[in-house]
């Protein structure tokens, strides 16, 4: 079993930045894939970005050029910066998890994005 804890939602300006955080926790052989999700209102949850255990990184068109992934492989946890946010950008914003062919989900953090 993997335990996902998130954190580093809030409320932001159009423009600002956020950084979210993802730790996962557990009994888990190793993981494979690591990314975000994100489900705005009346809307299907969407692949953000994830990255491969060897470092390859996939980004949803939307966010391309303005946000990063990163993940620190001693500490399970993997990173989203956030920059020039925009109100489109709002929703929850869920962990994800591949080991050994099994997905697991955060909670999910609310992302904010208004003036």
């Amino acid at each position: 079993q993997v335990q996902l804890v998130e954190s580093g939602g809030g409320l932001v300006q159009p423009g600002g930045s956020l950084r979210l955080s993802c730790a996962a926790s557990g009994s888990f052989f190793s993981i494979n894939l690591m990314g975000w999700y994100r489900q705005a209102p009346g809307k299907e949850r969407e692949l953000v970005a994830n990255i491969q255990r060897g470092g390859t990184t996939n980004y949803a068109d939307s966010v391309k050029g303005r946000f990063t992934i990163s993940r620190e492989h001693a500490k399970n946890t993997v990173y989203l910066q956030m920059d020039s946010l925009k109100p489109e950008d709002t929703a929850v914003y869920y962990c994800n998890v591949l080991s050994l062919g099994v997905n697991y989900w955060g909670k999910g953090t609310l992302v904010t994005v208004s003036s």
